[in-house]
């Protein structure tokens, strides 16, 4: 069986806790390379994970003829330099997300795997639920209608790691493999903001994987409660299409109590999802309620999923199940609401397709 030569740059702690054990659980894949800043490290690691190669700079690792394909798990600030650099030496990238820290950075990522015909994908294991990928085909097989509105709520208690009050990676997380640096998530030279750039990040790119519409417009508005970084968000966002989209997130919750509500309202149907509680409903304007079998626990976030994707994506036997073009439609919303923020203003990004204003109301065209 051919095998998928693979290098993890940024061994930190989501790459030893997601990235390297799908690796090693694919029996098409081989975990080649690790590299990491600290030489201790990135020994220890190699050493426990049973690796060849071990390296402290990523010029040293890239250059192993033997690598197909490369795993950007480093920090956001160095995501862009880390995936340019692998895509340019001819190799298959899987990037965390944020996946960068503009949308220009994003859009010559997306460029560059294209024009050599590479596979680019970024983490979001959402991507890759039964329920999201069903959510999906439900949505652009027309099943809702037209779509029209979209309400969502995430939550995830890790506020004290945006604070950088410590670096436990999740809310009561102990015994972890390597915890993350200091820094890594609360210094905004180096995660580029809070809650906006780690968690909405997540709803910012599924709202295209859904329903395949790009965001057209945003409206911000932060709050830090006393951070550097921002700890509560809102957005109002238009799609292309003129939907209309409400995401609400914050990192400030108590520990028992995380919320990823996805509510999404057709013209012919409404569609809820309880993403953290693995759960999907539909109903239809003849109140038909339709109930999806709920996801078990390890479906709920496949944390090895985009790795495995990756890997079969390369070998053909897999679509892309979360293209570089996702990544790329978050960051138009992070970067649109980061400016919104500031400025105040509604920030444009495209133009809305099919929309006329009259004195009442904003009423849809037919193409």
């Amino acid at each position: 069986m051919k095998k998928v030569h693979i290098g993890v740059i940024g061994a930190g702690w989501w790459g030893t806790f997601a990235h390297i054990p799908a690796i090693k659980s694919h029996a098409a894949a081989e975990l080649v390379a690790v590299q990491s800043r600290e030489k201790a490290n990135v020994q220890k690691i190699a050493r426990d994970f049973g690796v060849k190669y071990f390296f402290t700079e990523i010029e040293e690792m890239l250059a192993l003829k033997e690598l197909d394909a490369v795993i950007v798990a480093s920090t956001p600030n160095v995501h862009f330099a880390h995936a340019k650099a692998a895509l340019e030496r001819g190799l298959h990238v899987l990037i965390e997300k944020p996946m960068t820290f503009t949308v220009g950075e994003a859009r010559e990522l997306v460029e560059i795997a294209a024009q050599k015909n590479l596979q680019l994908l970024v983490s979001c294991p959402w991507h890759f639920t039964p329920h999201g990928i069903e959510a999906r085909r439900l949505i652009q097989s027309g099943a809702l209608g037209e779509i029209k509105m979209i309400s969502i709520l995430m939550t995830n208690p890790i506020d004290k790691l945006l604070r950088g009050i410590n670096t436990s990676p999740t809310h009561g997380m102990d015994n972890v493999y390597v915890e993350p640096c200091r820094g890594s998530y609360n210094d905004p030279a180096i995660a580029g903001g809070g809650q906006i750039f780690c968690q909405v990040s997540h709803p910012a790119a599924y709202l295209t994987f859904l329903t395949g519409l790009r965001p057209a417009e945003v409206y911000a508005r932060f709050d830090n409660d006393g951070s550097i970084n921002d700890i509560y968000n809102t957005l109002t966002i238009t799609l292309e299409n003129g939907a209309l989209v409400s995401i609400a997130s914050t990192a400030a919750t108590p520990l028992s109590e995380r919320n990823y509500e996805v509510r999404i309202f057709g013209s012919k149907a409404i569609l809820q999802l309880e993403l953290w509680r693995g759960e999907m409903t539909m109903v239809d304007f003849s109140d038909k309620h339709t109930k999806f079998k709920p996801l078990a626990e390890d479906e709920i976030y496949p944390s090895y999923a985009p790795a495995r994707n990756f890997i079969d994506t390369i070998l053909g036997k897999a679509q892309n199940g979360s293209s570089g073009e996702l990544g790329l439609a978050s960051m138009e919303i992070i970067e649109a609401a980061c400016e919104s923020a500031q400025t105040n203003r509604c920030e444009k990004i495209r133009s809305v397709k099919n929309i006329r204003v009259n004195q009442r109301s904003i009423v849809r065209e037919k193409a």
